[in-house]
C-alpha cells in the first residue's frame, strides 16, 4: 500500500482535509490517561498533529518514507519508519513496550492492514483493560448536486476498474470491517459512529487534486491510463461553475470505530 502513495505524497498531504477537533475530543474522553498514543499509518501526520496537544507523547508510524517526509513536525511527535510487518521485538524497539499505550489510532488506513496480525500488536501494546483503539475513515467529498452527479458517473464507469477491493470496506462505512474489541464507556457498541464531519473549502483545482491523490487514480496512472481526460475535466468544470461560485465547502462524513482492549 505504501508504494501506491509514494509518487503523490506531497499532493496527498496538501489535498487531504483536516479532521474535526470534536473527533479527537470524543476519542480522548474515552481514554483514562493521556500519556502515550500510537498513530499507525500516519501518512502526513494529520491525526498525529491533532493528538499532540492532548497527549504527552505521540508515536506516529508509517511504512512510506516519502509520506513521512511531508509529515507535520511537533516536539512531542516521534515519527518512525516501520516495516509492513513487525515481530514483537521490532514492535517493542520501534513503537512501545507491552501494556504501555493509552490509545492506538488509525486514520483512513485500517482497510489496508493485515488485520489479524495488526490486532495482535494492538492488544500487546495497549494498557489493559481500558486502552482504546480508534479507527476512522471517510469517503469521497460531497459538493453539490451538479458536481456529485458528474462524480458519480466518473466513479462508477471510469474509476471503478482501478479501485482496490479494500475500498469496499470504506464504501460500507467500516460496518463490515473486523473489529474485535469491547465498547468504550458510555456507548453500547463499537460503531461506526457518524456524528463527525470534515469540511474543506475547495476550488476546482483542489477538488481535482483530491481525486489525483487517491489510490485508484495512481493505479490507473501506473497502468498508463489518465482518468481525468480533457473531456472529463470539462464535465467537472461545467458542473463546478454552474452556481457561479469558484470555491465550495466540501463535506466528508466520518465513520468511526472505537473500542477498548479489555482483559
Amino acid at each position: 500500500m505504501a508504494d501506491m502513495f509514494v509518487k503523490q505524497a506531497k499532493q496527498y498531504a496538501e489535498a487531504r482535509p483536516n479532521y474535526p477537533e470534536e473527533l479527537f475530543k470524543f476519542i480522548a474522553s474515552k481514554t483514562p490517561k493521556h500519556e502515550l498514543v500510537w498513530d499507525v499509518g500516519t501518512g502526513s501526520g494529520q491525526a498525529a498533529a491533532s493528538l499532540a496537544p492532548i497527549y504527552k507523547n505521540v508515536i506516529a508510524t508509517d511504512t512510506s518514507p516519502k509520506q513521512l517526509e511531508f509529515a507535520i513536525k511537533l516536539p512531542n511527535i516521534r515519527y518512525q519508519l516501520t516495516p509492513s510487518t513487525m515481530s514483537i521485538t521490532e514492535l517493542e524497539q520501534n513503537v512501545a513496550t507491552q501494556s504501555s499505550v493509552d490509545l492506538v489510532t488509525i486514520a483512513t488506513a485500517l482497510h489496508w492492514f493485515d488485520l489479524p496480525q495488526f490486532y495482535k500488536q494492538v492488544k500487546w501494546v495497549l494498557k489493559k483493560p481500558n486502552g482504546v483503539i480508534a479507527a476512522w475513515t471517510y469517503y469521497w467529498p460531497e459538493i453539490n448536486e451538479s458536481v456529485d452527479a458528474v462524480f458519480k458517473s466518473f466513479h462508477s464507469v471510469d474509476y471503478e476498474p482501478f479501485r482496490e477491493p479494500q475500498h469496499k470496506l470504506v464504501e460500507n462505512k467500516y460496518m463490515s470491517i473486523d473489529f474485535p474489541f469491547e465498547p468504550v464507556d458510555g456507548v453500547d457498541n463499537t460503531g461506526p459512529f457518524d456524528q463527525f464531519v470534515l469540511e474543506k473549502l475547495m476550488d476546482l483545482d483542489d477538488y481535482l487534486t483530491f481525486i489525483r491523490s487517491s489510490s485508484g487514480y495512481q493505479t490507473a496512472k501506473n497502468r498508463g491510463v489518465e482518468l481525468l481526460t480533457d473531456n472529463m475535466m470539462e464535465k467537472f468544470k461545467v458542473a463546478w461553475n454552474s452556481d457561479g461560485q469558484s470555491k465550495k465547502v466540501a463535506r466528508f462524513p466520518v465513520y468511526l470505530r472505537i473500542g477498548k482492549v479489555g482483559n
